[in-house]
């Protein structure tokens, strides 16, 4: 039987960049599968203006990121968090934009995030804008997911709120409010693990798993 894991996130998570090399080198061993799903932090009613003391927070959240998982964070996206005071914290697009690959290239849909993150947090581009996203996934070869998102398709903001539906319930079931959030599935079963292992050694988790 395949091991398979589930993996909570949010775009606009800096922990989730920061855990973003360590996922993707989890989701390549060969006998296992990961399940990306987002959880909708900063989407809907949790979206945010970027204001000083939110700006002041992410910088020295990011220094505290990069020291601890060694994710490199671009000089043009920290001129972008320190020179404005109107950016929006809204993971709502790309969040939607990761629903569409997950709709028309599931298979990709970390491959795209990882995209999406490194759009962000090494360009300094503005993912909540549709039209940057559009670009990013006709760039990447999503053009069946750039098309959905360009003129959503019946049923896909649907399918999104289902998503981060899901992801929200499972994290309530285990009392788990913050993301990344990684769990194990065994058939019926479903076991929290702690995300933080994703920063350091991911194959430690495989082999503490008794996946390989």
């Amino acid at each position: 039987m395949t091991t398979r894991f589930l993996y909570i996130y949010d775009p606009l998570c800096g922990w989730c960049y920061g855990a973003s090399a360590g996922i993707a080198t989890l989701a390549a061993q060969g006998d296992l599968t990961v399940e990306p799903m987002p959880r909708g932090l900063f989407a809907g009613k949790g979206a945010r203006t970027l204001d000083g003391a939110m700006s002041d927070h992410i910088m020295a959240s990011d220094q505290r990121i990069a020291t601890v998982t060694g994710a490199v964070f671009g000089a043009s996206y920290h001129e972008r968090i320190a020179g404005s005071a109107s950016l929006t914290l809204d993971s709502g697009p790309a969040t939607l934009a990761l629903s569409a690959v997950a709709r028309t290239a599931p298979m990709r849909e970390l491959e795209a995030l990882g995209i999406i993150q490194r759009a962000r947090y090494v360009d300094g581009r503005d993912i909540t804008d549709a039209f940057v996203l559009i670009d990013l996934l006709v760039s990447a070869g999503l053009d069946a997911a750039a098309v959905t998102l360009a003129n959503p398709a019946p049923g896909l903001r649907e399918e999104n709120r289902s998503r981060l539906e899901q992801a929200q319930t499972v994290m309530r079931r285990f009392g788990v409010s913050g993301v990344p959030a990684l769990f194990r599935i065994d058939g019926d079963r479903i076991s929290p693990i702690d995300a933080a292992i994703l920063y350091h050694n991911p194959l430690s988790l495989v082999r503490s798993q008794g996946v390989a």
